[in-house]
């Protein structure tokens, strides 16, 4: 980087007195932006490419007893390892790297949640697999109330929650069949969000999901019911059912919020141009071109493009986890085989630990310092 590279790290600008940050919002979602004083150029840290890093990852999966096995991919046989070793670079400036004692600082005292999907649960075991190795000698306290999972750490007297809620709106049970109802929250489920310091919402891929795995039998849409809908059309309802609860609850000078992107899936290796592998299997490296994860009959491109839409008629603050074209490129990071030790089935939709969910957290670390 030149000397008129922007820093994205406050104890930077403290000491070279060169960069400030600034919030440009696009309606009323956030993305943070750097800007240098001299020359004015302006740093999405959305923007740049992946670069190896011999100095990551940031922790040892072997040391964090947190993380769900199907994330643990070198404790279920994993060979390479190289995909850990990989940061995030942006274009025009550098992501504060993760400081423990900084995030620690920031964070005490604090209560933090992630609701939404097991992408989200990917992110939070992340964050506590990254929090746990900062702090080794620390004791934690771990709980788990369905559908709340909890963590304790009473060094910091900080809370890390996440709450399973696949779908942000409510799916009910009426008579004998699993109704989601489109234009409603569970306002008891609500109120535990209201309860927290930072909420991180994640929701997609479930809106996908078809037969057995599909989470309800009949779709409320206002007074109309019915078993099927465009689940695009489903998804933006249901996102701004949520943007309105937003509007008319959050104090948005209590609590911060949050939304990850769409989280790109790596099934269709002909995205990449290599038909002949077998899905995600295989890979090693990232992409030097984003795949176009076409994602079946659905285009995440297009769900992404509908998440920002929607965010954009927001009243209170949001600030957009902007992961999806990042993280494209990141074939290499998914569990395939190694879910589960028996190397049974292939998963190209979650990511191995420690891995991209890392940076997803130092994406969102590098926007915590600015509040």
């Amino acid at each position: 980087m030149s000397s008129t590279a922007c820093k994205v790290s406050v104890v930077s600008a403290v000491v070279l007195a060169v960069t400030i940050s600034l919030i440009l919002t696009h309606d009323s979602y956030a993305i943070i932006v750097h800007e240098h004083k001299d020359d004015n150029t302006k740093c999405d840290l959305y923007k740049g490419s992946w670069v190896f890093d011999k100095s990551y990852p940031l922790y040892d999966s072997a040391k964090c007893p947190l993380i769900l096995q199907q994330f643990n991919c070198p404790g279920n046989g994993r060979p390479d390892l190289r995909y850990q070793k990989y940061r995030w670079q942006p274009n025009n400036c550098n992501l504060t790297r993760w400081d423990e004692r900084e995030f620690g600082n920031k964070m005490r005292g604090k209560r933090i949640m992630f609701v939404g999907d097991s992408l989200s649960m990917n992110q939070w075991q992340s964050l506590a697999c990254m929090i746990l190795s900062s702090y080794p000698r620390s004791p934690y306290h771990p709980t788990n109330t369905p559908p709340l999972s909890t963590i304790f750490f009473p060094e910091l007297n900080l809370t890390l929650m996440y709450m399973r809620n696949a779908l942000i709106v409510d799916v009910e049970i009426e008579k004998t069949h699993k109704v989601l109802k489109l234009d409603s929250i569970d306002a008891a489920t609500a109120n535990q969000w209201l309860q927290t310091d930072i909420l991180i919402f994640d929701t997609w891929h479930w809106w996908l999901h078809t037969g057995r795995k599909q989470p309800w039998d009949l779709i409320q849409d206002g007074k109309i019911i019915r078993k099927e809908m465009d689940r695009l059309k489903a998804y933006e309802k249901g996102l701004m059912t949520w943007t309105k609860w937003i509007n008319k609850n959050l104090d948005a000078n209590k609590v911060k919020v949050f939304f990850q992107g769409v989280s790109p899936d790596h099934w269709n290796a002909s995205d990449w141009g290599m038909p002949e592998t077998q899905r995600c299997g295989g890979e090693e490296e990232p992409l030097k071109q984003a795949a176009a994860v076409e994602g079946g009959e659905i285009n995440y491109r297009t769900a992404d493009f509908i998440l920002k839409k929607v965010l954009k008629g927001l009243k209170k603050p949001v600030h957009l986890l902007d992961i999806e074209e990042m993280s494209k490129f990141r074939v290499d990071g998914h569990p395939s085989i190694y879910g589960n030790p028996k190397k049974i089935g292939m998963d190209c939709t979650h990511w191995c630990l420690p891995g991209v969910p890392d940076i997803w957290n130092q994406l969102l670390y590098a926007t915590l310092l600015t509040f």
